[in-house]
């Protein structure tokens, strides 16, 4: 669905649960004053549904292109339950926006295949500072919340499909 047309923050089913998970938080630290506001309400809802702040591991990268490498350190060297991670790019006067979105996209989708974990993509795709502001907090709600959800949900997913088979 367009999210012109849905607050990000509002969910069509409960989020359960996250006590006792662990989750990875992979930000870009360029457009910092989109990507903190995603960070924050991906902690917040983290929080807000039992997962403990010490159980959240928060690392920054230079930019949204760095995301996927740092998804694949979270997986390889941590033992979180999933992970997040959270971007802004901008479109510009250049394909750059094109090359970026692309290959972070797949890049992301790539390592939770390749280490079975799920990823939240969290990243924000816009036309303008404005579309930006509007998902990052702003009118739209907050994409930081929405991934941090879909992080829980894959988790439990995950977990239950895991416990299952024993």
């Amino acid at each position: 669905m367009a999210s012109n047309l849905k607050n990000l923050s509002v969910f069509d089913s409960p989020v359960p649960s996250a006590k006792g998970m662990s989750f990875g938080i992979v930000v870009a630290e360029w457009n910092s004053q989109i990507t903190i506001p995603l960070l924050e309400g991906a902690v917040k809802l983290l929080k807000e549904q039992g997962c403990e702040e010490g159980d959240i591991i928060i690392k920054k990268v230079p930019g949204t292109y760095e995301l996927t490498l740092a998804s694949q350190f979270m997986c390889e060297y941590t033992d979180v339950d999933a992970v997040i991670a959270l971007g802004c790019v901008i479109q510009g006067e250049t394909r750059h926006f094109d090359f970026i979105c692309q290959g972070v996209t797949h890049g992301i989708n790539h390592v939770a295949l390749e280490y079975n974990t799920p990823i939240a993509f969290g990243v924000l795709t816009v036309d303008n500072l404005e579309q930006a502001k509007d998902r990052a907090g702003g009118k739209l709600g907050n994409k930081g919340e929405e991934a941090a959800a879909t992080a829980i949900k894959m988790a439990v997913i995950k977990n239950e499909m895991e416990e299952s088979e024993q």
